[in-house]
Order: C-alpha cells, then structure tokens, then sequence
C-alpha cells in the first residue's frame, strides 16, 4: 500500500511540474501570438529592428555569408538528416525507445510549425534589398522552432555520455547555438524578433510536452524511468 502511494505521489508530482512548465512557455507564446494577429505595439518594433538590423548586414558579403552557414545548420531538412542519423545508432543500439522519443518529438513538431504558420498566415518582412529569400508564412521561426524541438532533444538523450563537469557547459553551448541561428533568422531579413521568440516558445513547450508525457507514460505502465530526462542512451 505505501508503495503504491509513493507511486501515485510521483506521478501526481511529475503531472504537476509538467503543467507548470507548459504553462510557463505557453503564456509568453500566447502574448505573441496575441500581438502578432492584432497588430500591437510589438509589431512596430519588429518592423523596425527588421529593416534597421538588414541594413546593418547586408553591406557585408561575409557577414551575410557567416550568417548562411549558421542558419543551414537549422533548417529543416539538415535537422531531419541528423535525426535520421542518430535514430539508426539508437536503434543498433537497441534504443528504441528514445528512437520513438526523438522522432516523435520532432516530426509532430514540424507539423505543429505548418499548422501554425497556415493559421497565422503572417507575411515575411519585405525590404528593399534583401540579401535572402524564405517560402513560407512568417510566424513562427521554423528554424527557431525545429532546432530548439531537435537540439533540445539530442541534448536530453546524449548529455549523460558527457562528463558530469562538462554537462553544464554542453547546456549553454547548445543555449548559445540556438540563439545564433535564431539571430541569423533576423539579421538576414526573413523573419521578425516575435517569430523567433514564437518559435523559441512554441518548441520549448513541445519539447517539454513530449519529454513529460513520454516519462508519465513509461511510469503509468510501471516501467523504470529512462531517458531522456537523465539516462540516456546508457539505459537498458
């Protein structure tokens, strides 16, 4: 009986901290979406900083050429590469649960960002004389969005493989990565800041959806806890 309540209170706990979590990305993600289809305040600033920070730029072909090489490690079809890619490692490794972790967290994510991007129907900037083209709707970032979903994610599974007084460092680096890819989005004139802070937000709270909900369910079911919340491709 005491074991069974002990379950129970972890469960009810790791439902809560969950709810919290998602919680807290979604709000600021509503805030932009609010501002993004009624045309507030925060509009004007995008407008500005999008035409102000591309005029910075776009005298510089290396600048702009530094910029492309950063934002092709997020596209889309790279990220799915590289899930392709450490997929069929995990699967040797007889991980498929992470397998199923990774895939599902970034395929449904990029049907998310489709979806979202079709509901919101928000025009890309239009400038003068721009140094890079983009198809699409604008919000959210894709780029922002899939890499937080699938960075974060190869993050989760493969930070136990790196040294414990290390792990920090792996955390801000891949922090830091994210916010430079986002940072190219604007600088080359293809997105506002309220679609990358919308796709920051919106892959955050997937990310924290799936990783939740794939712990609650191994849980449910009486299953040890694995990764990727701290085991990782070391779980049996």
């Amino acid at each position: 009986m005491k074991a069974a309540t002990k379950v129970t209170e972890r469960f009810g706990l790791r439902v809560t901290l969950f709810a919290v979590a998602l919680t807290l990305v979604a709000i600021p993600f509503g805030l932009l979406l609010e501002q993004v289809t009624r045309k507030g305040s925060l509009v004007r600033v995008d407008t500005w900083a999008a035409n102000h920070l591309h005029d910075v730029v776009r005298h510089s072909h290396v600048v702009v050429d530094v910029l492309q090489v950063i934002t092709f490690f997020g596209k889309p079809p790279f990220l799915a590469l590289v899930c392709i890619v450490v997929s069929a490692f995990l699967f040797h490794r007889h991980r498929y649960h992470l397998v199923a972790f990774l895939l599902t967290s970034v395929i449904v994510g990029g049907l998310i960002d489709t979806w979202v991007k079709v509901a919101v129907s928000r025009d890309r900037p239009s400038l003068d004389h721009p140094v890079a083209t983009a198809y699409g709707k604008s919000f959210p970032s894709g780029h922002a969005m899939s890499s937080t979903i699938t960075y974060g994610a190869l993050l989760l599974i493969l930070l136990p493989l790196i040294p414990v007084a290390r792990r920090r460092l792996a955390i801000i680096g891949t922090v830091v990565w994210l916010l430079l890819i986002g940072f190219t989005r604007l600088a080359l004139g293809v997105h506002y800041i309220s679609d990358v802070l919308g796709g920051y937000a919106l892959g955050a709270g997937w990310l924290v959806l799936t990783t939740a909900a794939f712990e609650i369910w191994r849980e449910e079911r009486g299953l040890r806890r694995t990764a990727p919340l701290e085991e990782g491709i070391g779980a049996v």
